[in-house]
């Protein structure tokens, strides 16, 4: 019996509405050059050289990485190295026409898939920055360390053309020992719910949990991004309105995420399953916009939800 606190969407397709399961997008009768704000179930690798060119402002790519991984049935087997790059650069080419001359593109990669991203990234667009994910959650090793950490690697296509609102991605942190200069408070600020400072972000990112059972935004998808870290790239690389656009969708994060702060966004997804629970959280942002960890315009540390909501309602 599952507890009542449990919000994972985790529904069969048989569960499905049909009104849901009409809402996404099938390659074959579908006119995809020019749309938007939808989800697509089909074969990236397919689908992609039917969209339209020089759309997306901003790609976030989070492949299979290069491991025995099961997606909904679907399995993705380790490749060696240089088939992994070969793999890497077909997605890169039906990625490339598709972005304008000023867009940024994200990709996602465990430790050693990295190894492998590397050079072929660096032949294909500006590394700009290595982010650092510290996710917490993973199986322990009697012979290795844990594996807590996952890479982001920000790319653009111009080396110096490309969109960072530095500002829209600041951390709030609280202060334990504030400083004072003539008795004023010294780069931080005092208020009735505590002592705190707004950071200017960094490239190792230690504030975001994987997804949980408790949370409204988990799913069955065994690699869920959080909506708080898809939030912190969206609002850096992006602006309103503009195209945000996920070639590997898996259950939606991405698009909610970019959904919520106003973003058009296009999203593709070869399981129906994982389509399905997108669209279906997608159907969910007209009554709720809230990103977890993310209020008042800044990003919050882990575990402080309650003094975000204090102070809210203070505010």
């Amino acid at each position: 019996m599952r507890s009542k606190r449990n919000k994972t969407i985790d529904f069969s397709l048989k569960e499905a509405s049909p009104e849901l399961l009409n809402q996404i997008l099938q390659p074959n009768n579908s006119d995809l050059h020019a749309v938007q704000d939808k989800i697509i179930n089909g074969d990236s690798f397919k689908v992609m050289n039917n969209l339209a060119l020089q759309q997306v402002d901003l790609a976030l790519i989070d492949p299979p990485y290069n491991l025995n991984k099961q997606y909904d049935g679907l399995n993705f087997k380790k490749m060696s190295t240089s088939q992994y790059q070969a793999y890497t650069q077909k997605w890169i080419d039906l990625l490339k026409p598709l972005l304008k001359s000023n867009a940024s593109i994200y990709v996602f990669s465990d430790w050693a898939t990295s190894i492998a991203l590397a050079p072929v990234l660096e032949q294909n667009f500006t590394i700009q920055n290595r982010i650092t994910w510290q996710r917490e959650k993973g199986r322990g090793s009697q012979k290795n360390w844990k594996n807590g950490m996952e890479d982001i690697w920000f790319l653009t296509v111009n080396a110096n053309n490309y969109t960072f609102n530095v500002n829209q991605v600041k951390q709030r942190r609280q202060v334990v020992a504030p400083y004072r200069q003539d008795g004023m408070a010294k780069d931080w600020q005092s208020t009735k719910n505590g002592n705190f400072r707004d950071t200017m972000p960094s490239n190792f990112w230690d504030d975001i949990s994987i997804p949980y059972w408790s949370m409204p935004e988990n799913t069955g998808h065994p690699t869920q991004k959080p909506e708080k870290l898809l939030a912190k790239i969206i609002l850096a690389s992006s602006n309103p309105n503009d195209f945000i656009f996920d070639p590997f969708a898996g259950s939606g994060s991405s698009l909610v995420t970019a959904a919520k702060l106003n973003r058009h966004y296009l999203g593709i997804e070869q399981s129906m399953l994982y389509c399905v629970w997108g669209q279906y959280r997608l159907n969910q942002v007209k009554d709720n916009q809230t990103i977890q960890g993310y209020t008042d315009g800044v990003f919050w540390e882990r575990n402080t939800l309650a003094a975000q909501r204090k102070f809210q309602r203070h505010k």
